[in-house]
């Protein structure tokens, strides 16, 4: 497959009319809209995938950094390159659940996600935050998780306003792998 590839764009027939625009085609997107690795339902062994990532390696989880009581995980759907979240280990949803051990933690690793953030790509700013429930944009709403979104000056650009598509210039592997090397001791 392979030899076939070429720089030029490929012209393909049918998919409307001459209008000047590229096409940046995402098909790895479609398990994300299709609700691939969703939970099942609001239990631990409903299939939550943040329940079944730490019992992987970190390279097959995307996993940063592991705690005593949350770990850092790569998003499989980033908004932005390094776009990571910090999860606890115990299945809860709501932030008030989370004892005071799981709430220290997760802030000292946002922290320190900060940091390594900082330190491997130069993060001018960060968006940082929760969606707690579905009905406020959760798309695991039974597992908590922050998010920790790096941003940068100018990441903003036609492709996600215009063209509803944010390209990632490092495969999730490698960012992994960036990040972790980074990751404050």
């Amino acid at each position: 497959m392979l030899a076939r590839m070429t720089s030029e764009p490929e012209q393909q027939i049918g998919v409307g009319t001459q209008d000047a625009f590229q096409r940046l085609w995402t098909p790895h997107r479609m398990a994300y809209i299709q609700g691939e690795n969703k939970p099942s339902g609001p239990g631990a062994d409903d299939g939550c995938p943040f329940c079944t990532i730490p019992a992987k390696s970190d390279e097959d989880g995307l996993v940063i950094a592991r705690g005593e009581r949350v770990y850092a995980v790569l998003n499989l759907y980033p908004y932005n390159g390094g776009h990571l979240m910090v999860v606890p280990f115990r299945h809860v949803a709501d932030y008030p659940e989370l004892d005071e051990a799981e709430t220290a933690e997760l802030a000292e690793f946002t922290k320190r996600a900060m940091t390594a953030l900082r330190t491997a790509s130069g993060a001018h700013g960060f968006n940082i935050g929760m969606n707690q429930g579905t009905v406020a944009g959760a798309g695991i709403a039974a597992h908590l998780h922050q998010h920790v979104v790096p941003r940068w000056g100018g990441d903003t650009n036609f492709m996600p306003v215009v063209g509803h598509t944010k390209v990632l210039p490092q495969l999730l592997a490698d960012t992994r792998a960036m990040l972790a090397a980074a990751w404050p001791a």
